[in-house]
């Protein structure tokens, strides 16, 4: 009888796919690697906020789909090329949405190291800045970061979607270690340098297009980076949904195990459609219960983790009131709201007051808070910064009607009053002056000119 002898034949398989396997991985990473460094430097407009370059921490870049995290960090790789003298070969950037590296494992993100001292033996890895693009997609991501930061380089920036990398999920995940710059879509400062418009020229006709690019930048257009720059209106709104439906799908019904989404569509709309108002959740948390769906209220918080949306509490000294009182919510974008949405002809009221919050989260710091005061009247914005309430703001499309004008300084009266603040500022679309009312004094300033400071 003849005997076969399987074993070193299966034995050799067994030890030769695993590092066939492996070797061409790497070979994948080198070449993401290389094709990278290629595009030093990278053709991209510039943003108003910079990613720090020389600070020895990990840097994260958390933000909402689509606002320009990646653009953020290919503008500080070029700061490092062209103005720090830093090589093109010492920039390590792997992007982990590549469709070849998504079934990486965490003990396997090794090979993005030793792949890149094969490419550059002689290039000492403390020497190098490393950028990682959705690293998130690799579960136990932040221990790998982690070592790399402890053991082998200071220069670490790591940037991904909010699916599974929610700004707290980030501190969270790299235990205090990170320094977190939030980004948002274009700044209006930021939209004319995308639209080539100069801010800067006293020239009436170049004012002219300063005022004109407000009112699209306010009541027309997106602020993301991308649409700004598509000239198609068809194109826009393709874009905007596809935003909208990937934040749905991808960001709220996975990450959070929601299956319902015709119900989580609803809520949504809700709150867009009561943008800048005092908003009960709970109300309509009931409302949906009422038609027969089974929702958890916790899932509808969840979209202000994705920055969908962000929420003011209402101002008062006591923080127990506080933590009790109606959040007034802020959609992170005017154009998706209005694809989403279509709302009425109306609404620019709302838009302008959504434009303003937007740029007073971007210009306050972490540990500065945005109120709103609601008594017998009522003011926009109450900012404090530490214990002191700093400024009071209110904001208006118009005071040309006598009522709206006498509202809108009642409620910083108050405000100022209850607070103790003396700064009052109302921001309209296009008037500028000065108010003295009693012994206050109000300056009035159009929204465009306030955007520039």
């Amino acid at each position: 009888m003849k005997h076969f002898n399987f074993f070193p034949v299966f034995y050799e398989t067994f030890i030769y796919l695993p590092v066939k396997r492996d070797k061409m991985r790497k070979d994948i990473i080198k070449s993401l690697i290389a094709l990278k460094q290629n595009e030093i430097p990278f053709d991209v407009i510039n943003r108003d906020v910079k990613l720090p370059i020389n600070r020895k921490k990990i840097i994260t870049v958390p933000g909402v789909r689509r606002c320009g995290k990646s653009t953020l960090m290919e503008i500080a790789i070029n700061s490092l090329v062209e103005g720090g003298g830093v090589p093109a070969d010492h920039i390590l950037w792997l992007g982990f949405d590549d469709e070849r590296l998504v079934n990486m494992k965490a003990n396997e993100l090794d090979e993005v190291i030793t792949s890149y001292m094969e490419m550059y033996p002689d290039t000492p890895v403390k020497d190098v800045h490393m950028f990682f693009d959705e690293i998130q997609l690799i579960s136990g991501w932040e221990y790998f970061v982690l070592r790399v930061y402890k053991s082998y380089c200071k220069n670490v920036f790591v940037c991904g979607s909010n699916a599974t990398m929610l700004s707290t999920e980030l501190a969270s995940a790299l235990r205090g270690y990170p320094l977190e710059y939030v980004t948002y879509p274009l700044s209006f400062n930021e939209y004319c340098r995308f639209k080539g418009v100069n801010t800067s020229s006293f020239l009436e006709q170049d004012r002219a297009k300063v005022r004109n690019a407000f009112l699209s930048y306010c009541c027309d257009d997106s602020s993301y980076p991308e649409v700004v720059l598509t000239r198609s209106k068809s194109e826009q709104i393709k874009l905007l949904h596809g935003y909208f439906d990937t934040m749905i799908l991808k960001d709220l019904a996975e990450h959070y195990s929601i299956s319902n989404i015709a119900m989580l569509r609803y809520f949504i709309k809700r709150i867009m459609a009561n943008l800048t108002k005092p908003t009960s959740i709970n109300a309509i948390y009931n409302d949906i219960r009422s038609q027969g769906f089974k929702v958890s209220k916790d899932n509808m918080y969840y979209a202000c983790d994705i920055f969908m949306f962000i929420r003011i509490p209402k101002y008062n000294r006591s923080l127990a009131k506080v933590q009790k009182s109606l959040d007034k919510y802020y959609c992170i974008d005017n154009g998706l709201r209005s694809v989403v949405l279509m709302p009425q002809s109306d609404d620019s009221g709302k838009k302008l007051e959504n434009v303003i919050f937007l740029e007073l989260n971007r210009r306050y710091a972490a540990d500065d808070s945005i109120f709103y005061y609601q008594g017998t009247d009522e003011c926009d914005f109450v900012l404090q910064r530490g214990d002191t309430v700093s400024e009071l703001i209110q904001v208006t499309w118009d005071m040309s009607d006598y009522d709206t004008r006498q509202r809108e300084v009642a409620g910083l009266i108050e405000a100022s009053e209850v607070t103790g603040c003396d700064k009052l500022t109302i921001i309209t679309v296009d008037e500028e002056t000065t108010i003295n009312e009693t012994d206050k004094t109000i300056h009035v300033i159009p929204a465009w000119k306030w955007l520039l400071q």
